[in-house]
């Protein structure tokens, strides 16, 4: 079984919503062989990410940049993982009150210093919270999944 590994800051129900949202598309009930974990920043270690098969990040964007906790991930687990998680299938997505593009470029460094790969294109919820949100969350999740299983990614 591959292990997808879902690290998001939700530090409103909102931001609950979408990384609940992100999970249950991972969970979707035609994808059998996948074990999703999920963990908050705090509690995500370098032997996290080095026993999984493909990572989802979920922040916030404060002040043009990524959650500082979600900062501190890679501050914590870049070294350990640097050498032996090149080509980790990877994606994101921003809870983006402006246009997120800050946010997506210091993840994009950072990953690209790790040499991650980029398995879909970046999700970034922009401006006031929308119900709609959640579903391309869910397609996020799904995605991914569906993709780590089928060993496209």
């Amino acid at each position: 079984m591959k292990r997808l590994l879902i690290v998001a800051h939700a530090p409103s129900p909102n931001t609950v919503r979408l990384r609940d949202a992100v999970a249950g598309g991972a969970r979707h009930p035609d994808i059998e062989d996948i074990d999703v974990v999920v963990k908050a920043p705090l509690d995500t270690g370098p032997e996290d990410i080095l026993t999984c098969d493909a990572i989802i990040l979920g922040t916030t964007e404060n002040l043009g940049y990524m959650a500082g906790l979600i900062k501190d991930v890679f501050d914590r687990c870049y070294y350990p993982c640097l050498e032996k998680t090149q080509g980790l299938p990877f994606s994101f997505y921003i809870r983006a009150g402006h246009d997120g593009t800050g946010t997506r470029r210091a993840i994009e460094s950072i990953t690209t210093g790790l040499r991650w790969k980029l398995a879909q294109e970046p999700l970034i919820c922009r401006g006031e919270y929308r119900e709609d949100f959640e579903a391309q969350c869910s397609e996020l999740g799904m995605y991914v999944a569906a993709s780590l299983e089928a060993g496209i990614i």
